[in-house]
């Protein structure tokens, strides 16, 4: 039996989701923190998400992400998935939750980091904040370069598999 079309209502593997809906966030961006625990969003990313609601959460340290709403909820249907396939996920899913937190950029496109996740993320000073299509990722930017640097000597098996 051959595949369905992409977009075929049947097909979950190809079926629309954030990222093929349009809404994308590219490029990296350095800003400030400010002493409040602000940092400021590209314009082009505001403009990707006007008057959006976004969920800030770590689920890949030493990194902090940012879901837009049709994101989060994407996500939501895989932890509730996750919860009633293995219990014992439970643990994982009260973390990820109690850690995360709704932020909804000012007027002047400023969402507001609270401390503990400052914390977490070392985020001091510079922030760089990196577009990664559906969402959007906070770094410490020397531990950004840290870790892309370690891991960019296996990058060439990768760009075959996307540009082609």
């Amino acid at each position: 039996m051959g595949r369905l079309p992409w977009g075929h209502p049947e097909d979950k593997e190809g079926a629309p989701t954030v990222a093929t809906r349009g809404q994308r966030f590219l490029g990296s961006y350095t800003y400030q923190l400010d002493e409040k625990g602000r940092v400021s969003l590209p314009a082009a990313f505001r403009r990707e998400a006007p008057d959006q609601c976004f969920v800030l959460v770590q689920p890949y340290p030493p990194a902090l992400t940012l879901y837009p709403e049709a994101a989060w909820s994407e996500v939501e249907d895989r932890f509730r998935e996750l919860r009633e396939r293995q219990p014992k996920s439970r643990d994982y899913l009260l973390r990820m939750m109690a850690s995360a937190v709704e932020v909804v950029p000012d007027a002047q496109g400023r969402i507001l980091i609270p401390a503990r996740l400052q914390e977490a993320a070392e985020l001091k000073g510079s922030v760089l904040v990196v577009g990664v299509i559906d969402r959007i990722e906070l770094w410490n930017p020397d531990r950004f370069e840290e870790v892309t640097r370690a891991g960019a000597a296996e990058w060439e098996q990768y760009g075959p598999q996307v540009f082609r």
